[in-house]
């Protein structure tokens, strides 16, 4: 009986499944154009849904897509920004990032929960009874809050059950034509792991590819010579109907001799192996150029679920002739582009093992310790084995020794532990020292931990120069016209910080909380004056207080009569 009931159920299920998901209404009353695609290729992560153009404005409303309820609420001053979650009776979850404010029932829902938990940023869980909705339902207006480039809206549908990202466009494709094909940019031949060699090099050899007056596109310049193991890597993106944006590609097809030993379908995102984008792409090249190559090889530590492969892709070329390659790309709409060119297979010495610091496995914990600096990387977080180098040189504007660590870019699939020992332990207050990364005459803090003449803090890639330094000076704040607060209704402070960056900030008045609002792209806080927290007729005191990542600390007081 239980079978048969929990049979029953799959089947309804299915059935509500299969026909509600072809009726999602738009999140957005107004016409749909992208300005980003899903499985777009970002630093470090896929673009996880697909970002909807709001005709250049914010306060543009936002629907509930279906039935269902208000699950999830965020509200960051980066990332997401203010973000809205939205379970549905189909299975699947909608996601509205960057948005500007909440509908107002809801808003007061998060505003409640932020003067309870005394923060600004929250993340708040919602059971089916709190805020359910139906579709259509009005539940936020579009904006450009947290780490957006400006107004639109971050449209995501997850799979409730184990919120992997799907393709949202799969379900408005009759709202948005797309006639173009995708493009090829540029063509890349990567010699492996000391395997292989590319025109006598164990570097990779990278060519631009040209699009011709008749539209066609034009070979490769060189004829490029290779033996042994390589890999090859494609430069590529993708356009649509009436906008000059691009997009990323969804499907990369590659054949050899016209047998097909590569495929890579980006429909669905895992956000536990999205990090391992950096494995997919040329990381090197990427952290030196800002231009992505995608590789058409997968490495031993790269699990992302999106392939199909021959030998993961790579070619043994072992015979002097003409190895003939094509790639053939397509979208989400089914157009098509194909590029053809050749290797010469060309007997040549390869390349001998370097000398390295030390050789890393990628599925070993790698430990290296010597010379006042002290790595650990655990089993799994390299995609491939390492020729690790190490450079150490003395620098007297620095409390350490300064390290190069490692002499290419290498991405790690998660922080590893970094120590690096004082030359100078000359800080009274231990907690602001702090590990910089140094590049060029620029800075940037990395902080950490101090612990027996050490510094202890997290990396998530190889390739940087590193020192040890300290930050001594508090934040500053300013306010920002007060003569204006009582008149405009709103508290506005300025808060900056020289090195480590804010920690925290925190407002209060006559010492009850108030809630300072914050975005990423700003250093100005500001609060809005509740009347219901705040009493008319009286002199007030304001408290805001800002803290560094070593512990400095400001404050600022005024008192003003509302």
């Amino acid at each position: 009986m239980k079978k048969l009931l929990a049979l029953l159920f799959s089947i309804y299920t299915f059935g509500v499944f299969a026909q509600t998901q072809q009726e999602y209404r738009s999140p957005l009353d107004i016409p749909l154009i992208l300005s980003a695609n899903f499985g777009e290729l970002r630093p470090n992560h896929f673009h996880s849904g697909i970002d909807l153009k709001t005709e250049g404005v914010i306060n543009k409303p936002v629907y509930s897509i279906a039935d269902g309820y208000i699950s999830r609420i965020s509200v960051s001053p980066s990332g997401y920004g203010l973000a809205i979650y939205v379970t549905h009776v189909t299975g699947q979850t909608s996601v509205c990032g960057h948005i500007n404010k909440f509908a107002p029932k809801v808003a007061e829902y998060v505003k409640n929960k932020q003067y309870q938990q005394e923060s600004y940023s929250v993340d708040l869980s919602l059971n089916p009874e709190e805020l359910p909705v139906k579709k259509g339902d009005l539940i936020a207006y579009s904006g450009n809050t947290g780490s957006s480039g400006g107004p639109h809206v971050h449209f995501e549908i997850r799979n409730t059950a184990d919120q992997t990202a799907l393709d949202p466009l799969e379900y408005y494709k009759n709202s948005i034509t797309d006639t173009k094909p995708p493009l090829i940019k540029g063509i890349a031949i990567y010699p492996i792991n000391e395997e292989g060699a590319v025109e006598f090099s164990r570097f990779p050899y990278r060519a631009n590819v040209s699009v011709l007056k008749n539209g066609s596109y034009a070979p490769i310049k060189d004829d490029v010579e290779a033996w042994g193991k390589i890999g090859i890597g494609v430069r590529t993106n993708d356009r649509m109907d009436g906008t000059t944006n691009i997009y990323g590609v969804r499907k990369v097809r590659l054949f050899c001799d016209s047998v097909e030993i590569f495929s890579s379908d980006l429909s669905i995102i895992d956000f536990s192996k999205t990090r391992m984008i950096n494995s997919m792409t040329d990381f090197d090249y990427w952290s030196k150029r800002k231009v992505f190559y995608e590789k058409s090889f997968i490495e031993p530590g790269n699990k992302l679920p999106i392939y199909k492969a021959v030998n993961n892709g790579y070619i043994n070329i072992k015979e002097n002739r003409i190895y003939n390659f094509r790639y053939e790309l397509e979208d989400l709409y089914g157009n098509q582009t194909s590029y053809s060119f050749s290797v010469k297979g060309k007997e040549q010495t390869i390349p001998q093992k370097r000398k390295c610091t030390l050789r890393m496995s990628w599925d070993k914990d790698n430990n290296y310790s010597a010379d006042g600096l002290s790595l650990n990387i655990p089993n799994g977080y390299l995609y491939d084995n390492l020729c690790f180098m190490l450079k150490k040189t003395t620098d007297a504007s620095y409390l350490s020794d300064t390290y190069q660590v490692n002499d290419t870019h290498v991405p790690l699939h998660g922080y590893c532990n970094m120590s690096v020992a004082l030359t100078k332990d000359t800080a009274t207050n231990k907690a602001q020292y702090g590990i910089v990364r140094i590049a060029g005459t620029r800075e940037s803090w990395v902080g950490g931990k101090y612990e027996n003449g050490k510094i202890t803090a997290q990396i998530r890639e190889l390739g940087h120069a590193y020192a040890v330094s300290t930050d001594t000076k508090a934040p500053e704040i300013s306010p920002i016209q007060p003569v204006k607060w009582i008149k405009n209704g709103v508290i506005k402070i300025r808060v900056t910080d020289n090195k480590s960056g804010l920690k925290s900030c925190k407002g209060t008045i006559d010492g009850k909380f108030a809630l300072f609002e914050n975005d990423v792209k700003s250093p100005i806080y500001s609060y809005t004056i509740d009347p219901k927290r705040v009493e008319k007729g009286k002199t007030h005191k304001l408290i805001f207080t800002a803290t560094d990542g070593c512990g400095n600390t400001s404050t600022y007081e005024y008192e003003f009569k509302y």
